[in-house]
């Protein structure tokens, strides 16, 4: 697990906004459910409702840690471009850290 320095939760709708947003559903976090009796991880469902996290190199995950569960890392100029002009994202500077 590798938490970064910043990243910032979106709800799913504004992150589907972007033309060429693909969900890697596969790397969803596992949720414990009771079955018959017995404790399984399976993996949860996305509603409207849910957020994602935005992460400072603009990968964008399912949870804080910048490493796991990554539900959206194809960072492109545009997607770069969507993130700051739309969202608002401003990962802080290498200057103030």
């Amino acid at each position: 697990m590798n938490m970064g320095r910043y990243c910032k939760a979106y709800p799913i709708q504004r992150l589907r906004q972007y033309r060429d947003w693909r969900e890697n559903l596969q790397n969803l976090r596992k949720e414990t459910r009771e079955s018959e009796g017995d404790e399984v991880k399976l993996p949860r469902e996305l509603g409207d409702s849910d957020f994602l996290y935005l992460q400072e190199n603009f990968v964008v995950t399912d949870g804080v840690f910048k490493d796991e569960n990554i539900i959206y890392d194809d960072v492109t100029e545009e997607w770069v471009e969507f993130c700051k002009s739309t969202l608002n994202f401003q990962p802080p500077s290498d200057e103030s850290a």
